[in-house]
């Protein structure tokens, strides 16, 4: 019984001793700071601002965030990346998936033009796509744009070359014709 409960004690210091950690320095920084802050105020301004390092500790915390993101964070991505593209299989998996997720939410967006494509002649049968690219001189196509359709209910789809002809821009923003399509229908429009 002893035992368990000295587990259970040090599971509890696991538990609380980072965020306690953080407090305790956030709280230190933030006292020495202020301090240094009132100080340097007094002696050369011979002025008091209350909370000045409440203003100085978020100037420090995101210097430090800028310097971790540029100084730390970049090279260990960009290690990560060069030992990936090492690795054959591993490499082509990580590109497809890294391309097509920031194609959802990346900088590069491509399903930010929604169309209605018409997929039989004969009928008024439409589907709902994304232009991903307009430009197919690599496949010798002049007159045509590649579509993605994704699926329903599902984290696919499929790529289809289409004659311009075809396809009706739709003038709704692209995140809601993503979820429009993803739920098959379900989640309807936003009401004006």
């Amino acid at each position: 019984m002893m035992k368990r409960l000295i587990n259970y004690f040090i599971e509890g210091l696991l538990y609380i001793a980072p965020l306690t950690i953080t407090g305790y320095i956030i709280y230190s920084v933030f006292m020495f700071m202020d301090n240094l802050s009132q100080e340097f105020l007094i002696k050369f301004f011979d002025i008091k601002i209350p909370g000045l390092g409440v203003l100085t500790l978020l100037i420090f915390l995101i210097f430090i965030g800028f310097v971790g993101r540029t100084f730390i964070a970049q090279p260990l991505k960009l290690v990560f990346k060069n030992v990936i593209g090492r690795i054959p299989l591993v490499k082509f998996v990580y590109s497809a998936f890294n391309d097509l997720f920031s194609a959802f939410v990346g900088k590069e967006k491509k399903f930010n033009q929604p169309v209605l494509v018409k997929v039989n002649l004969s009928s008024d049968l439409e589907k709902i796509g994304f232009i991903t690219e307009e430009n197919l001189s690599l496949l010798d196509e002049e007159n045509k744009v590649a579509v993605y359709f994704p699926h329903s209910y599902n984290f696919s789809g499929e790529l289809f070359i289409v004659p311009r002809a075809n396809i009706r821009p739709i003038n709704i923003s692209s995140s809601d014709v993503m979820k429009f399509v993803i739920s098959a229908g379900l989640t309807g429009w936003e009401k004006a």
